[in-house]
């Protein structure tokens, strides 16, 4: 399969799982709003939470470095330029999701 076609089905599958994580995301973020920092604490401690939240940021973080990079295919024409833009991407979206996969687990 060609390098251009594994990106465009890796970017519909993980649009696909991101769409009912993102509405489970604002669901959950709606009723967590104006409730206080203790409140907030315990929906991130409880085990299903965590897990989808990982799950959630993992793959927006996939899709969107997915998405950016074809951005940066379209329209950055410096083939050194455009490497160490994608290499900084990915750089990121690994250690974002890594970070606050950390944190959310460090949670007391």
């Amino acid at each position: 399969m060609h390098t251009s076609t594994k990106k465009w089905v890796f970017t519909k599958i993980s649009s696909l799982v991101l769409m009912p994580l993102m509405i489970w995301f604002l669901i959950n973020f709606v009723s967590i709003y104006d409730k206080d920092r203790s409140e907030i604490l315990y929906f991130f401690l409880e085990q299903p939470s965590k897990i989808l939240f990982s799950i959630f940021v993992v793959v927006a973080f996939f899709f969107s470095a997915l998405t950016i990079s074809e951005i940066f295919e379209d329209y950055l024409h410096v083939e050194k330029i455009k490497n160490v833009a994608n290499k900084v991407l990915y750089l990121f979206a690994i250690l974002i999701p890594l970070i606050t996969i950390i944190g959310i687990y460090n949670l007391r």
